[in-house]
């Protein structure tokens, strides 16, 4: 029993260690949240459902058949089929009916159904596809701004060392009298700010963890954490295209825009559906039926017996007729029946639309009305592409400058911070004007790092505008 537990206890820690030592991708976030999203899982459902009514329509071409079965019971005021008066009595009969039907024309509907399913299909994946594209942008900004939160508390926590070693060489100044103790307060206060800054980028990292475990649907936010890697930023040549050389690329691949063009599709199809009800339907029908009774019948014995029918008035001779002696016999066999009493029908049917109260024209009206909703969304959708894309190369290009400036201020605030510690060092800066140059160098720091994170986002962007997959930094 205790080597039982031992065992136990050892693999829920081996397994719990596994847990906390998972580090997630970009791509496997994507690839995880791809899985298990609701949205993508209930568009897949409709792509499912795009497929039955595709059978649907294939089943239009086929015939239809119908059988039917009724068996009854007459009870109450009937014929007597022996004596051929009526009688109170109960009487039984089986029928069996069969019918096929075969649509030969219908206006070109069937036809243009199965097509509008298969446009449907395609319409559904397209959808899919663009709702994967948004989700994946989705996971690489949570992502990217994990790495953000990671780097900016990494970078609180290199200022909270260099200002420890200020402080305690500011205390060995003060306890030579080189510096005022004013300024020892000073360096103590600017600790406690950087403090109160680690504590802050703390939690904006959990919180930023948080938010991308709840964007893939994950529930262990103590576990769930991204890669140990070092992004460096990344080289593109991307905005050496123009905005419009970019957007006629995104043309010929973005989901969007062909789920809209899909859906025009789909539009001109039910249009041709609906003109299709305005002309004659030509289908052919067969019919079969047969009845079975369970009654007694007469049947004749073939012997046959002298009746007489009169006299002859002027011998009175009587006058005898010849008549087959009946008797009563059970019901046929069933399947005798079958056959003997069936019947055949068959022929065609030709309907000619001539005043339904104006429904199918009016149906056709309202489809050529889908038909220019449709275009005027497709045209939409590129303008809206056409906007986004010049919006995300212009932010691309400004982030790349703000990122370049932010370099180039953080060198210049870290070269003014190295001058005034070693001012400050040998007494000739007092705390106050040094802590002012070493705020001034962690914000440059701070912005540095974000910068860098806000161009890697908006590059991304413009790349994946451009057909360059997500899925890695």
């Amino acid at each position: 029993m205790k080597t039982r537990i031992v065992l136990l206890t050892f693999l829920l820690t081996t397994c719990f260690a596994h847990a906390q030592a998972k580090k997630w991708t970009l791509e496997s976030c994507i690839e995880y949240a791809l899985k298990h999203n609701i949205s993508v899982r209930q568009t897949e459902l409709d792509t499912e459902d795009a497929r039955i009514n595709k059978s649907d329509a294939i089943g239009n071409f086929l015939p239809t058949l119908n059988i039917g079965m009724s068996h009854s019971w007459n009870i109450g005021l009937n014929q007597n089929i022996t004596t051929g008066l009526l009688e109170n009595q109960t009487t039984q009969f089986t029928s069996l009916q069969g019918a096929v039907r075969v649509d030969l024309f219908k206006g070109l509907q069937n036809v243009n159904t199965l097509r509008r399913a298969n446009l449907s299909i395609l319409a559904n994946r397209y959808k899919l596809a663009d709702m994967k594209d948004d989700i994946s942008l989705s996971v690489a900004n949570g992502y990217l701004q994990v790495l953000f939160s990671r780097e900016n508390l990494e970078v609180a926590r290199s200022q909270y060392a260099v200002t420890e070693q200020d402080l305690k060489k500011t205390e060995e100044l003060v306890e030579s009298g080189v510096v005022p103790k004013g300024d020892l307060l000073e360096i103590e206060a600017t600790a406690a700010t950087q403090e109160q800054q680690i504590v802050n980028a703390e939690n904006e990292l959990r919180l930023s963890r948080i938010a991308l475990a709840q964007l893939l649907l994950i529930d262990d936010y103590d576990n769930f954490d991204v890669a140990d890697e070092d992004f460096m930023l990344p080289e593109s040549d991307i905005l050496e295209n123009s905005p419009r050389t970019i957007y006629n690329k995104a043309l010929t691949f973005r989901n969007d825009i062909k789920f809209s063009e899909a859906n025009v599709a789909l539009a001109e199809k039910d249009l041709d559906i609906a003109k299709g009800a305005l002309l004659p339907t030509l289908s052919a029908f067969y019919g079969y039926d047969t009845r079975i009774s369970y009654q007694d019948r007469i049947v004749g014995t073939g012997d046959f017996e002298l009746i007489p029918i009169g006299l002859v008035p002027s011998t009175e001779e009587q006058v005898v007729t010849s008549r087959e002696i009946s008797a009563i016999r059970g019901p046929l066999p069933f399947f005798r029946q079958w056959t003997q009493n069936d019947g055949h029908s068959y022929g065609l049917q030709l309907n000619i639309p001539v005043l339904n109260g104006f429904s199918a024209k009016n149906s056709v009206k309202r489809n050529q009305v889908n038909v220019e909703r449709s275009k005027n969304q497709l045209e939409q959708d590129k303008l809206d592409l056409d906007n986004a894309i010049h919006q995300a190369w212009n932010d691309t290009r400004a982030a790349y400058k703000s990122y370049e400036a932010a370099g180039k201020a953080l060198e210049a605030r870290q070269g003014a911070y190295n001058y005034a510690r070693e001012r400050f060092n040998v007494g000739l800066m007092n705390s106050f004007d040094f802590a002012q140059a070493q705020s001034r160098v962690d914000n440059a720091e701070a912005e540095f790092v974000r910068t860098k994170y806000d161009y890697i986002f908006k590059l991304k962007v413009l790349e994946f505008y451009f057909g360059i997959p997500l899925d890695e930094l």
